[in-house]
């Protein structure tokens, strides 16, 4: 065989080899579009910064991330729009209770929950939950969830860098599941003050987080007296069905008798509760 002709076969071969390289970077480049292309970006909305009030519909964000299993195969989709509605649908009623766990505070909401057989949404603070891991696990065992509520509240979070909100959304994260133990989930992420970005709520969907927002302001952080408390409630469960409650902070003596009374009013209503959704609308 002549020079030419040895040469002309390595060329192709050389071209060969060209090719099936670039279809493999090719390959790569577009696993890697589509992981954060539509299904995992973000969805069209704007920060809300100290809200005392979030308004939405469970549909909101419907572009959520798909929660991954160890495998990497997709668990039911979480959706990163902020959610309000009820599992239970109808005119159920959300408790959800903030800032714990308390080892003053904590045990009697819980005891006033049972008291009414109702299950509530604890959105506890990282360290807090490291803190008192029997809470914790007195919570999960009484059939509540778990809700992640950061690692230090700090509500100007949302003007903060992205590295730095993912930080205070996962470490708290991982410290309330450590603290629950048994395999116990965080199902739901709540930003201190209601400051969501739409990078938290990206992040929280695709940890299997559903951003969690509310409708009631019940306003009883501010100690404000119970029976306000218990107006606000009343006044304000026409703007949706997820009411704010908090066990940490400071001392809830007024919130405890306040969320007896609500509890008792809703019964007489006929109003069931539930939990928040968490899922996408079409249930998968």
């Amino acid at each position: 065989m002549g020079f030419t002709a040895r040469a002309n076969r390595q060329g192709i071969r050389a071209g060969s080899i060209v090719v099936a390289a670039a279809a493999a970077v090719a390959g790569t480049v577009w696993g890697v579009a589509t992981l954060v292309g539509p299904g995992h970006g973000t969805a069209a909305q704007p920060p809300h910064e100290n809200v005392s009030r979030q308004t939405g519909t469970p549909e909101e964000g419907a572009k959520g991330g798909d929660a991954q299993g160890a495998a990497g195969a997709p668990q039911s989709r979480i959706p990163d729009g902020i959610a309000h509605a009820s599992e239970s649908g109808g005119n159920a009623v959300n408790i959800t209770i903030d800032d714990g766990p308390d080892p003053q505070w904590t045990p009697k909401v819980l005891d006033v929950l049972k008291k009414y057989d109702v299950k509530a949404t604890f959105c506890m603070i990282g360290p807090q939950a490291k803190a008192h891991p029997d809470l914790v696990k007195r919570v999960v065992a009484a059939g509540h969830r778990l809700c992640d509520h950061t690692m230090d509240h700090d509500t100007a979070m949302a003007k903060k860098p992205v590295a730095y909100q993912e930080q205070q959304i996962l470490d708290a994260k991982k410290m309330i599941e450590d603290a629950a133990g048994g395999g116990a989930r965080v199902e739901y992420y709540r930003a201190p003050g209601g400051a969501f970005t739409p990078d938290s709520r990206r992040i929280a969907a695709a940890n299997g987080m559903r951003p969690l927002g509310w409708n009631v302001d019940t306003k009883d952080f501010g100690k404000p007296g119970v029976a306000a408390i218990v107006k606000a409630v009343k006044s304000e469960i026409g703007n949706g069905p997820t009411v704010l409650f908090h066990d940490g902070g400071g001392n809830r003596s007024q919130t405890v008798e306040a969320l007896d009374q609500v509890l008792d009013w809703l019964k007489d209503q006929g109003r069931p509760t539930g939990f928040p959704v968490r899922t996408a609308p079409d249930g998968s």
